[in-house]
């Protein structure tokens, strides 16, 4: 939903570029990571300067598994936090691009990728960072169907119209590309009031997603499933938000979401398993597609078509042996069926 009066473009440069110095300045945990990141971040993270951590804002570590010769494109990048962790793991052969909004974020990456770039011994085309609201990639020379994974840290909630971020996103997807990415999330939509508020606006509260227009825009794209990867309730330290927004459930949320034509709104059995090599990096033993599905390393586990889609179809298939097709149909796969109460999960796995 569109903000009415607020700027919300101009209100993101006055609020992160004068208004906060680092992140310990936040008001609310919402622009401040969930949980504790996974090992093979925390040691990509441990490689970083200082600077870049302290100012970074984001909810969440949005970085999927296997990026290695992928392009990775960081909406809201900040200070590169995610751009140079992403560019650690897609290698020589990979490719990661950084957008913001900021100077004052973009001059801090800027001014360490020449140096990073050569600690992880990557080409100087490796990386490549630039300025602009992310409604209309094509101004970056993003071209459709160019990209492997999109990712963002709570930063798709700031923009004024999320459906056209949205519809960038999955136009530069590349089939069976991701969308991974952290934000905040609302049990409801919120008031004109909270939504034009600068403060709110600009602690990622303002415009957080409410679940049910979230599903709708994805299934708008023709996305109609999507796993919720982790999910952490947020914490409103400021008293008197914590007043105004009463009655309202803020969550830090990170989604991955596949460009895929063949998935379906519900889960279909096609009597399809899936067995998985160990291959992947960093998960030699066990694979999550997402927390219902954890695939350990050969040991065959029956999955309902979209499941099968999102591995069979992805740049994970080399990773897996699928066995069985769509030829033969068995009905909804055995999950509970969504309903009302849980279609914010994605999927009715």
């Amino acid at each position: 939903m569109k903000g009415q009066n607020l700027d919300y473009h101009e209100n993101s440069r006055q609020y992160y570029g004068d208004v906060l110095e680092q992140s310990s300045d936040l008001k609310t945990s919402a622009c401040c990571p969930a949980k504790a990141p996974p090992n093979w971040l925390k040691n990509a993270y441990a490689r970083l300067p200082d600077e870049i951590l302290a100012k970074f804002y984001g909810c969440g570590s949005p970085l999927p598994l296997d990026l290695e010769g992928t392009t990775v494109l960081d909406l809201g990048c900040g200070t590169g936090r995610d751009v140079f962790t992403a560019a650690q793991f897609v290698g020589p052969n990979g490719k990661v691009i950084g957008v913001d909004l900021l100077d004052s974020q973009l001059d801090v990456a800027k001014r360490y990728a020449p140096q990073l770039t050569k600690e992880f011994d990557l080409p100087e085309s490796a990386i490549r960072f630039a300025k602009g609201p992310l409604e209309n990639l094509a101004a970056f020379d993003i071209e459709d169907e160019s990209v492997d994974i999109v990712i963002s840290n709570c930063v798709l909630n700031l923009c004024p119209d999320k459906s056209k971020v949205l519809a960038e996103i999955i136009r530069v997807l590349k089939p069976g590309g991701e969308l991974y990415f952290s934000d905040v999330f609302a049990n409801r939509r919120l008031s004109t009031e909270l939504r034009e508020d600068p403060i709110f606006h600009g602690e990622c509260l303002g415009g957080a997603w409410y679940w049910e227009d979230f599903r709708r825009h994805l299934a708008g794209l023709n996305i109609p499933d999507y796993r919720i990867m982790s999910r952490s309730p947020l914490d409103i330290e400021d008293e008197e938000m914590a007043r105004r927004s009463d009655g309202v459930q803020f969550e830090s949320v990170t989604i991955r979401a596949f460009k895929l034509d063949s998935l379906e709104d519900r889960c279909e059995d096609y009597g399809q398993t899936v067995i998985y090599g160990g291959s992947v990096p960093s998960a030699p033993r066990i694979f999550e597609l997402d927390p219902s599905h954890r695939f350990e390393k050969g040991r065959p586990d029956r999955v309902c078509g979209n499941s099968a889609a999102m591995i069979q179809e992805t740049r994970f298939a080399k990773h897996f042996k699928v066995v069985g097709d769509r030829n033969e149909h068995f009905g909804l796969f055995d999950c509970a069926p969504q309903s009302s109460e849980q279609s914010e999960s994605g999927s009715c796995c």
